[in-house]
Formats: structure tokens, sequence, C-alpha cells
């Protein structure tokens, strides 16, 4: 969100074993002309005694499909326990994905990638043929890929006690066992893995206060950040926690009260951080309110200093802080950077393309008087550290617009980036069909966080459908805000530290609670 109640109203892991394996398969129909042709690729990404972990990218060569269905078989009685990326059934040997409806649509050239998790005894033999559409796919090169050697026979005697409460059915197989507290997030494909390999959600809560009170004067934490409200986010079963933060306040700039600036909010920010982390979640650290004067369009304030929400970071300040912060937090990895909170060039600029040019570039952007730091400028800045942390990028209209960020996304040498989304139900994309068409391709490229979700109802129902759509994908999101501002007149969470939540914040702590028991 832009502006916080107190100044103004709210505004509308593991690598991977020896035995993977990887085949070519490309498609052609035999005798058909208009029959499809396609490549695709299969991979054993991990794999552990009794279970592992494959992709399949399917490159259509043919005409448009509305719609496609991969068939394969499994020869050495290898079981699928679960997949994504496409409705995944088995029957015997056999397997079928089909496409969801957010990637139904597969052009002449187009791919789409999915994944899974499986059982295998013996022999993880990869498939030897495909189908798309029910057309047959000839192989080019070997049908039987390296085989893996089988597991050592585990011993005859049980433990002596055993569990507790064992499992009704037994699973056929473990994919890798996460770490314990925070993990050190990579990126792996579309989704986030920490350091065993295992798939990782962020769900949790922002924590606003950081990017304000400094600022005007009244603080650095807006509320309690002790140990017991840090416990409290916990409570509710939360993973992750969002920190604004203000750059002249980190900076130390001297328009900022001294006990408010430089080292005591550098300090404050740290053993926040660290509470966050002792209670097994991720911080991510983020720019919310920069310097640079606008008043152009939509603008937040008049105001140089970093009082409100800027269109864009600037170039004089952005890069230092993000230096600093990078060389803050480079040894511990379990720290996400989150680089701008909700960049609009777009309301200062007259077209996409100088909006989105402005964003990744930055430099002299139309309509904004100060020098831009463009994202690109920003990963360098980090990188420049020597970090590897995880870095997520926004995109525009308020980060709620992704339309174009797959074509612009930042180059980064450490390839550990991802793509972060707000959204409230206020905003332009705020319906199923706009993800569909918007989100969904972001989403299966890179991971996807959704940095804030929230609407101004008091009620639940609209994020309700948000967490609906991104648990359906296996992506991520953050609610705004666990602060007790009034929710009447924004999305607030909770009516006290101890974790009494509003009416809004009851729909996300039950929803938490059930996604993460």
């Amino acid at each position: 969100m832009r502006h916080p109640p107190r100044l103004t109203a709210l505004l509308a892991g593991a690598a991977v074993m020896a035995a993977s394996t990887a085949l070519a398969v490309v498609g052609t129909a035999s005798g058909a002309a208009a029959a499809p042709v396609c490549t695709v690729e299969y991979s054993v990404t991990n794999q552990w005694t009794g279970g592992f972990q494959g992709a399949l990218t399917v490159t259509n060569h043919s005409t448009a499909l509305n719609g496609w269905s991969l068939g394969f078989s499994f020869p050495a009685g290898q079981q699928v326990s679960q997949g994504w990326g496409g409705k995944w059934t088995q029957s015997g040997a056999a397997v079928t994905v089909a496409n969801e409806s957010w990637n139904a649509q597969l052009g002449t050239g187009a791919k789409v990638t999915t994944g899974f998790i499986a059982s295998w005894t013996g022999a993880n033999t990869a498939p030897a043929a495909f189908t798309l559409g029910g057309v047959a796919c000839d192989v080019d090169g070997p049908t039987t890929p390296p085989t893996t050697t089988p597991p050592t026979t585990p011993p005859t005697t049980p433990p002596t006690t055993p569990p507790t409460t064992p499992p009704t059915t037994p699973p056929t197989s473990q994919p890798p066992t996460p770490v314990t507290g925070a993990p050190e997030l990579s990126v792996t494909g579309n989704t986030f893995t920490d350091q065993n390999g295992a798939v990782r959600r962020l769900l949790g809560v922002n924590r606003s206060g950081g990017e304000f009170m400094c600022v005007q004067g009244y603080g650095i934490w807006d509320g309690p950040v002790d140990d017991a409200s840090v416990k409290a986010i916990a409570d509710w079963k939360a993973n992750t926690v969002r920190i604004p933060l203000n750059e002249e306040c980190w900076l130390g700039l001297d328009n900022i009260k001294p006990e408010y600036r430089g080292a005591p909010y550098v300090g404050a920010v740290k053993d926040l951080v660290a509470k966050v982390l002792a209670h097994g979640m991720t911080p991510v650290v983020e720019l919310h309110w920069s310097h640079g004067q606008y008043t152009g369009n939509s603008a937040g304030c008049a105001d140089v200093h970093a009082s409100c929400q800027k269109p864009m970071p600037n170039a004089r300040y952005t890069p230092a802080f993000w230096t600093s912060v990078a060389d803050t937090f480079k040894h511990d990895k379990r720290v996400v950077f989150d680089l701008f909170n909700e960049p609009y060039p777009d309301r200062a600029t007259a077209t996409a393309t100088q909006a989105w040019t402005c964003w990744r570039d930055g430099g002299t952007c139309p309509g904004i008087g100060y020098e831009v730091a463009g994202m690109q400028d920003l990963v360098d800045a980090v990188r420049a550290t020597g970090a590897k942390n995880l870095i997520l990028v926004p995109g525009l209209a308020y980060s709620n617009d992704l339309s174009q960020w797959l074509t612009y996304r930042p180059t980064d040498p450490a390839a550990n980036l991802a793509a972060a989304w707000h959204v409230y139900n206020f905003n332009t994309c705020s319906t199923e069909t706009c993800w569909n068409d918007t989100l969904a391709p972001v989403a299966a490229q890179v991971p996807l966080l959704a940095g804030e979700i929230g609407e101004n109802t008091c009620g639940h129902a609209f994020i309700d459908r948000v967490m609906k759509w991104f648990d359906d994908r296996g992506l991520s999101y953050l609610g705004w805000t666990w602060n007790t501002w009034n929710c009447n007149s924004g999305p607030a969470l909770i009516s006290s530290y101890d974790g009494t939540p509003t009416a809004f914040g009851i729909g996300l702590r039950d929803h938490l609670r059930a996604v993460n028991p």
C-alpha cells in the first residue's frame, strides 16, 4: 500500500543425483501432414531412495492448440503421487497430463512445463515414447537411458518404538525433506527451493511501520516489535514477514531525527530480522519509501524526501541503500530482498514501452523529474556486494501489472530472481480472467509472490479468491498488514499485537492455519 493511516487515508536443493536422466523425444506424426509435431524433454531433477522428482517440457511445432494432452507409459512400475502444471492421471503404467485452464493455449513454437513426484523400485527407467493429442511421437535418441542402482534392502526388523500416530496409508515415496526453520531460498525453475531441494512457499504477512514512522518523526516502528509480538505472527502459522523500509532513515540523512536514522535505524531492522528468523520465518526486507520529487499524475506527495511512495527509485540514493542493505545481510541467505514497493512510471509516461523501459533501465524517464534507478541498476547494486540472496522484482501499476515483466525482466548473474505482485479489490487486475491472462504466463517461468494482498471491505471474500487461485498453482502470498489500524479504512489484519484478528484478518489467519498446519 502507498500510505499508512497515520499519514493519510489509505488509497483507492540437494544437488541432482548422478542417477538423474534426461531424454529428448521428437514427435513426428507419420503419414498425416496435419498431425501434431512436438518435442518433449523429460528429466529426473531429483532422486532419493524409493522416490524421484521429474519434469516434462513440451514444445509444439505444429498448429496452435487450444487444449492439449500428453500421454506416456512408465516402463518400470513408477507411480505418480502428485503433479503440477497440468492435470495428472495414471492407470497402470499409462500416464496422462492434460492442460489446466490457465495453460490450455499452446501456440506454434510455444512450450509448457509440468512436474511431478513419483515412486520407483529396482530401476528408474525413463519413458520411451510420448503422444501429444493421441498422436504418437517417434523417439529420436536412446530408448533406454542409464538406470540407477537399486537401493540397499532396508533391515527387516521394525523399529522398537512405532510412531505414535502412523499414517493411514504410507506414502509411496518421499520428496526432499524441508530444512527446519527459515530456509536459504533459491529459484529452481518456477519454484522456490531450500538447501535440500524441497519446494517452499512464502505465506505470511506484512509488518508496516519502518517505512513511515521515522520520516514522520514518531519513532522507528508502529507498535511493538518485541519477541511476543513476533511470536504472535508465527502463531498464525505464517512463515514469512515482509518488512517495509525507508531509504533516508537507513542511510542516515539529516532530515531524519538523529535517534531514528542511521545506526539506530539499521540496528532496529537487524533486531527485527533476527526475531523473525528466530521464530522460523523468512524476513523480506523491502524498500517502500524513497527520495525524489514527483508532482505528476498520481503523486502521493510533493515532498522531495522519502515521505510517500514515488513512481520509481532514484539514482542518487537507492543504489546506495541496496548496497548497504546487501552488505548487511549478504552472509545470511535466509533474508530476502524486495527491490521497490510499488513502481508506477506508467502514470508518468505516455506509453507502455516507455514505462517498462524506464522500469528496467532507469535514467531520464519521461514525466519523472529526477534521475531514475532502474530495476537492473538495483539488481547490479545487490550483486556487486557478493550477495546471492533471493531478489524480488515488482511490476508496474503499483505492482499490479506483470503483463511485460518477462520481456523486460532484469538480468541476474546469480539466477536467483523472482516476480513480485500486489493486488487489492480496487486494483485493475483483480479478476481471475486477468490473473489467467497476465500472471499465469509469468508463474509458469519464474516463482511468483503476491507481496501484498488485501481489500478495503473489512471482510475477506476477495482475498479468499486470491488465495485459492494462488493455492491451486502452488504460489506465494502475504497479507497487508500486521498493524492495528481500522480495517474499515484499509486492510488491517489485527486489532491487537497479541494476534487478535480483525474481521478481515480472520480470513487470512484461518487460511494460513489450514495450509500450514
